[in-house]
């Protein structure tokens, strides 16, 4: 194999070297002869460059090296040609270093880094425990506590592998322990790892905000709300297909809900979670909650969205998740809840990222409070789940609040945020008796590989786009998606089908850094907000970790699921292996449900640009008038030339 490969690097090498020598030596008279064909290259050159790179990464070559020698040898035909200034490449060395001395960039290792500790800090495994005893007695239980662990891991970690591979660890065997169809089982569990890629802090929004010249914050806050939005979409399918297959997600017998108490009874916890889900639908019915977003989603779809809300808390009270509720916690949920509706109505502040944040935090800190006292005083006032429930959740909350919350409210930029999470994990991976020196190695190696090779990417990316800005290359990408039919809806729905047809073969660095590039400038020409159009395009090429065969997600989940027939360790029963064909049937379901998300983006953008009511509105009249004032008018008197006294 590695003879092929090397044999096949010579072969290329040898027709690009011959390439090359035939158009430096031979003469001008040949074009002479055919001008239409030097004419035709030099009109094409971007089209035929482009290309080019598409043979380069279908060959197999690294991504980095295939951008630079593309970038390099268009450059030098380009300079033969007389379309290419070779002044041009005096700037590769200031474009190298503007780079590397990129702040918004030092977020990747950070971020990268705290995924790392926390992946081995056991913090997945609590919470997969925990939250699987909570919805486990219910349909779909094991899923719905895959979905939200997920949503928690991608606003903690912001790494695809790192949630993908401990829920396919922890997960997946108990699932397949108690009769879940190893399809859902498997499709689940890789699509609740992807919610890092889009929910904050998502390494791909910092190099998608890096590329389209716009801040990560606002990036951050206006993918927080679509992110939960399709961690939504994915627990309404699992409720769809458990309730009309109920046999493929059944829920956990009574003897594997460990921290069940025996001794409380159901029927007050199902009163007072009736009493919440009527007090809930009273909001609703008033328009109180719905008031607060209809920026997000406007008209009819508001409602829907609330009545929806109050329905799925509904069944979750009757299917015998209320066991949680006592009437002390009731109370302390009843203050909280009430204190947060107050605030955003009082203050008149809009329903937005940073006061989910806010809010949830808020709302988990008093109930820890609630819950020392109660075991410090032995009060009684927690069931043992309850009580548990807290004290799992309070850790990633908190970094949830020390990451997010900070970037949101504007105390730290996305790098300081990364760093204070970073040193948050190690605090978490140290109080859990986790740190050592052998997870510290472990966990800076991976993050010096990734980061050099997510930097290698961008500098191959940066001599590409050099020629090819170069030989106007972005001016016929340009031209090409804004002549397109139908405007801006035309130039969303081709945007969108290029990269989810690109995300077969592509990941989504490698999107980031050579499409994102070319389509910016259109969609900024079409007077599309970049913000909202990259929130649009991350949710797209979430399918890249999707996609069978060449979905990384599903990789990461074949590599950790069984490949043969084992004896489970609690049942003693054989269970079979989970086959290749499985987890692909299993991820389709949920590519198209990313593929809706992209949809519902374009149809209610409010969900997105959000992010800009929290920051300050200018008036481009008024800033007009201003410069009106400060200058004078053509009419006015030439000013007299100032005298200095030298020709005195």
């Amino acid at each position: 194999m590695f003879n092929a490969r090397l044999l096949k690097a010579r072969f290329v090498a040898a027709a690009l070297v011959l390439a090359l020598v035939l158009a430096v030596v031979l003469p001008d008279v040949a074009f002479a002869a055919e001008p239409g064909f030097r004419g035709w290259f030099i009109h094409n050159m971007a089209p035929i460059m482009f290309g080019a790179l598409v043979v380069f990464l279908l060959l197999g070559y690294p991504v980095a090296f295939s951008l630079a020698a593309n970038g390099l040898i268009f450059a030098l035909v380009g300079i033969w040609l007389g379309l290419f200034e070779p002044k041009f490449l005096q700037a590769l060395p200031e474009r190298v270093y503007g780079t590397m001395n990129n702040e918004v960039l030092l977020a990747v290792p950070f971020f990268t880094f705290m995924g790392l500790i926390l992946e081995r800090s056991g913090m997945a495994e609590d919470l997969l425990d925990t939250i699987g005893q909570v919805f486990g007695s219910i349909r779909g239980g094991l899923a719905y506590a895959v979905i939200f662990v997920g949503a928690l891991l991608a606003a903690t970690t912001g790494v695809v592998a790192a949630s993908v591979i401990s829920m396919g660890l922890i997960s997946l065997p108990i699932m397949l322990r108690y009769g879940y169809d190893r399809r859902v089982a498997s499709g689940v569990i890789a699509a609740s790892g992807t919610l890092a890629q889009i929910i904050p802090p998502s390494l791909v929004l910092i190099v998608m905000a890096d590329q389209l010249n716009r801040s990560v914050g606002d990036m951050y806050e206006g993918a927080f709300v679509p992110g939960l939005l399709l961690a939504g979409l994915y627990a309404l399918y699992i409720f769809l297909v458990s309730t009309i297959f109920p046999s493929v997600a059944p829920g956990l017998p009574l003897e594997a809900q460990t921290l069940r108490d025996p001794d409380q009874k159901i029927v007050p916890s199902r009163v007072l979670g009736a009493i919440a889900a009527a007090g809930f639908a009273f909001l609703i019915a008033t328009g109180s909650l719905p008031h607060l977003t209809a920026g997000l989603i406007p008209g009819i779809a508001n409602q829907a969205v609330w009545g929806a809300v109050a329905f799925v808390l509904l069944y979750f009270v009757m299917s015998g998740t209320a066991r949680l509720l006592t009437p002390s916690l009731f109370i302390v949920l009843t203050i909280a809840i009430a204190g947060a509706l107050f605030l955003m109505t009082e203050t008149g502040v809009k329903f937005g990222a940073d006061y989910v944040v806010l809010t949830m935090s808020a709302t988990v800190g008093l109930a820890f409070v609630v819950a020392v006292i109660n075991r410090l005083f032995r009060l009684g006032l927690l069931s043992k789940l309850a009580e548990q429930v807290v004290f799992v959740m309070v850790p990633p909350l908190a970094l949830i609040f020390l990451v997010l919350g900070t970037i949101f409210i504007g105390v730290a930029t996305p790098t300081e945020g990364g760093a204070m999470g970073s040193v948050g994990a190690l605090i978490l991976a140290f109080a859990r008796g986790r740190l050592k020196f052998d997870l510290m190695r472990q966990a800076t190696y991976s993050t010096a590989k990734l980061s050099a090779f997510v930097l290698f990417i961008l500098l191959g990316a940066r001599v590409f786009s050099l020629t090819f800005y170069g030989v106007d290359g972005h001016k016929w990408v340009e031209e090409l998606l804004v002549s397109l039919p139908g405007g801006q809806l035309g130039f969303l729905i081709a945007v969108n089908a290029l990269v989810f047809v690109l995300a077969f073969f592509l990941d989504y660095f490698e999107l980031a850094f050579i499409i994102i590039p070319l389509l910016g400038p259109a969609a900024d020409k079409l007077g599309i907000d970049l913000i909202w159009f990259g929130v649009m395009l991350a949710v797209n090429m979430q399918t890249s970790f999707m996609h069978p065969p060449f979905g990384f997600a599903l990789f990461f989940l074949r590599s950790v699921a069984a490949k043969v027939p084992y004896i489970d360790r609690v049942t003693g029963k054989l269970m079979q292996p989970v086959t290749t064909g499985q987890i692909y049937w299993g991820a389709v379901p949920f590519v198209c449900i990313q593929l809706v998300m992209v949809a519902l983006i374009i149809l209610f953008p409010g969900m997105v640009t959000h992010y800009k009511s929290g920051g300050v509105q200018l008036d481009q009249n008024q800033i007009q008038q201003q410069f009106e004032n400060l200058s004078p008018g053509l009419d006015a008197t030439t000013p007299p030339p100032l005298d200095l006294g030298f020709g005195k």
